[in-house]
C-alpha cells in the first residue's frame, strides 16, 4: 500500500473538529432507544473531552406522514454532509396501505451511501463473532418483475462488488482470530459460484495468513444454530446475509442486544441497532436501548475514530447486564428495566472506563477503506 493511498484512507475519516451525527430516530420505539443513544453520546463526549453535534431529522414512516416521501431531499442531504449516520428503527402497519413504505427510505439510505458492508457482531457467553454482509448487490437491489402469474427478482454480483466486501471481512479477521467463513450456495448458484471463487482468489493474493474455509448456506444455518462458538468472522452476501445475521442474533441472546454498522468506502457510515420498530410496545418504556447504545460504540469506532471511546461504551453496557438491568425481554423471573433506566445505568457506569486515551491509528475503518 503507497503512503498516498495510507493518506487518502485516513482523509475519508477524518472528521470536522465537532462532528455531526445524523439522528434519524424513525418510527415506532425509534425515538425511546435514539433518546438512550444521545445520552450516551453526550456522556461519553463530556468524559473523553469531545463534541459531538446530533442533528435530528425525520426518516421513514414519520417523514411520509410528514412530507410525503420516507427519505426527503433535505434530508439526504444532511445525511451526506454528516460525519455519521445514527437510525433507529423504521416501519410499522400504519403504512402498511400507503402508497409510499417507510422501508424505502432505508434501501435509498444505503444506496445514496453506498454502504456495501453490513458488520453484525455477536458476544454473548462463549459466542464471539461477527456476521459481514454484502449490503447493495444480490436480489434486493436486481431487476423485478410481478404479474398475476408469475414473478421474477435478479441476483446479479460482479467481482468489483464481492472483492470489496470480502476485504472487510479479512481485514476484521486479521485483528479478532484470523479465521473466515465464506458462506454461499455454490452448488447451485452461478452469483455464488462467481462469489467461491473471487474470495478465493483474494485470500490467496492478499491474505495467505487467514484461514479461509466454504459452507453452503443451508449446512451452514444449521451449523450457526448448533455450534456458533466455533465461528469467527463470516462472509456472506446480501440474501444470505440478511437471514443469517438474524439467526447469529437469536443464538447471541436476541434481537435488542445486537447493534450493527453499514460502511462504505467513504463516511458516513450508518449505524442501527437490529431489531424492528416493534410498534406494538411503543411508547411503553419497555425497548431494550442495549443495541442501539451498542451501536453507538460502532460508531465511535469505525465513523468517528475513536475506538477508545467504543470500548468504554462496551464495557459500560457488560457492566451494566452483568449486574442485571434488563429490559422485559432479557429479564425471566426478575425485575425489568425501564428503557430509561437501563439507559441511565449505562451513562453512569461509563465513568468505570474512561480512563483510556484516544486511538486514531488503531481505527480499522481507514485500514479498509483505503484498499476500496
Amino acid at each position: 500500500m503507497t503512503r498516498a493511498t495510507e493518506q487518502a484512507g485516513e482523509d475519508m475519516t477524518s472528521t470536522r473538529p465537532i462532528p455531526i451525527v445524523a439522528c434519524l430516530a424513525g418510527d415506532g420505539i425509534g425515538p425511546e432507544v435514539m433518546a438512550e443513544a444521545g445520552r450516551v453520546i453526550d456522556g461519553a463526549s463530556q468524559l473523553f473531552g469531545i463534541r459531538v453535534r446530533q442533528v435530528h431529522l425525520p426518516f421513514g414512516g414519520e417523514a411520509i406522514d410528514r412530507y410525503g416521501e420516507p427519505f426527503p431531499s433535505h434530508v439526504r442531504a444532511a445525511v451526506k454532509a454528516s460525519d455519521a449516520v445514527l437510525l433507529g428503527a423504521v416501519g410499522g402497519p400504519r403504512w402498511d396501505s400507503a402508497p409510499r413504505r417507510p422501508e424505502e427510505g432505508l434501501l435509498g439510505l444505503r444506496k445514496e451511501l453506498d454502504a456495501f458492508a453490513n458488520l453484525r457482531p455477536v458476544r454473548h457467553a462463549d459466542i464471539d463473532l461477527i456476521v459481514v454482509r454484502e449490503l447493495t448487490g444480490g436480489l434486493y437491489f436486481g431487476a423485478k418483475e410481478l404479474s398475476e402469474d408469475s414473478a421474477s427478482d435478479t441476483c446479479t454480483y460482479t467481482r468489483e462488488q464481492i472483492e470489496r466486501v470480502a476485504r472487510w471481512a479479512f481485514r476484521l479477521a486479521r485483528r479478532r482470530k484470523g479465521r473466515v467463513v465464506s458462506v454461499d450456495k455454490a452448488n447451485v448458484l452461478s452469483t455464488s459460484k462467481l462469489w467461491r471463487r473471487v474470495v478465493t482468489e483474494l485470500q490467496q493474493s492478499e491474505f495467505e495468513e487467514i484461514t479461509l474455509h466454504h459452507e453452503l448456506v443451508d449446512s451452514f444455518a444449521m451449523n450457526l444454530a448448533t455450534k456458533p462458538q466455533a465461528y469467527d468472522v463470516i462472509l456472506t452476501e446480501n440474501l444470505f446475509g440478511d437471514i443469517l445475521s438474524d439467526l447469529a442474533a437469536a443464538v447471541g441472546g436476541g434481537l435488542g442486544l445486537a447493534p450493527s454498522a453499514s460502511l462504505g468506502k467513504e463516511a458516513p457510515g450508518i449505524f442501527e441497532p437490529v431489531h424492528g420498530s416493534a410498534p406494538d410496545i411503543a411508547g411503553q418504556g419497555e425497548a431494550n436501548p442495549i443495541a442501539m447504545i451498542l451501536s453507538v460504540a460502532m460508531m465511535f469506532t469505525y465513523g468517528l475514530g475513536r475506538r477508545d471511546i467504543g470500548r468504554a461504551i462496551t464495557a459500560a453496557v457488560d457492566e451494566v447486564m452483568s449486574q442485571g438491568y434488563a429490559t422485559a425481554d432479557q429479564v425471566s423471573g426478575g425485575r425489568a428495566y425501564a428503557t430509561w433506566e437501563v439507559g441511565q445505568a449505562v451513562c453512569e457506569a461509563l465513568s468505570h472506563h474512561s480512563s483510556g486515551g484516544g486511538e486514531f491509528a488503531a481505527n480499522p475503518y481507514r485500514e479498509v477503506i483505503a484498499r476500496g
